[in-house]
């Protein structure tokens, strides 16, 4: 039996997202994926040090649960249901990152020279990965909640704090890519 290996469409990937969060808005639950480091945090002792770790743990160990299923299912669709082509590019994406000293050769999700081993230890892969991943876990905590927390579950659940970080987290988004990004990728 062959399997179908394309993208599934935004009409049915949508509605699935939404009967998902109609299913834990039922149950009272809140999705988001930065609440399972606190959980991490917790399950390890942290609790003794901090007193934002220190809280009943086990009542979110259904979210872990469902980190394991992204996983899980990451793979799953990356092993067995890819077509085995690589990410096609637009012609003026390729060109408008090449200007930017972004090699795109071999065609890969991850660019090597953004991604690779030897871009980590390099000023742009110390500025991207190590402030960039303070900020976004600095950020993450301030808003209380990720983007996926507040852009799925918190305005499904119309929550306007939600509202007004998705829109601070598009206007980051946006000053990041065409003001910062350019002049990161340049170092």
């Amino acid at each position: 039996m062959e399997l179908i290996k394309e993208p599934w469409p935004w009409y049915v990937a949508g509605p699935m997202i939404a009967v998902v969060m109609f299913v834990m808005l039922y149950f009272g639950k809140n999705f988001g994926m930065s609440a399972n480091l606190r959980t991490m945090c917790a399950i390890g002792g942290a609790g003794k040090y901090a007193e934002f770790f220190n809280f009943d743990w086990r009542s979110q160990v259904w979210n872990l649960v469902f980190v394991l299923g992204t996983i899980t299912g990451g793979y799953l669709a990356s092993e067995y249901l890819s077509n085995g082509h690589p990410l096609q590019l637009s012609e003026a994406i390729v060109s408008e990152l090449n200007a930017l000293g972004v090699d795109t050769q071999g065609g890969g999700i991850l660019p090597e020279s953004l991604f690779g081993v030897d871009a980590l230890f390099s000023l742009r892969g110390i500025v991207m990965m190590v402030f960039g991943g303070f900020l976004v876990g600095f950020g993450a905590r301030y808003a209380g909640g990720c983007t996926s927390g507040h852009a799925i579950s918190g305005l499904s659940d119309l929550q306007v704090p939600s509202l007004i970080a998705v829109v601070g987290f598009f206007i980051g988004g946006l000053l990041m890519t065409f003001f910062l990004l350019p002049i990161i990728l340049r170092l």
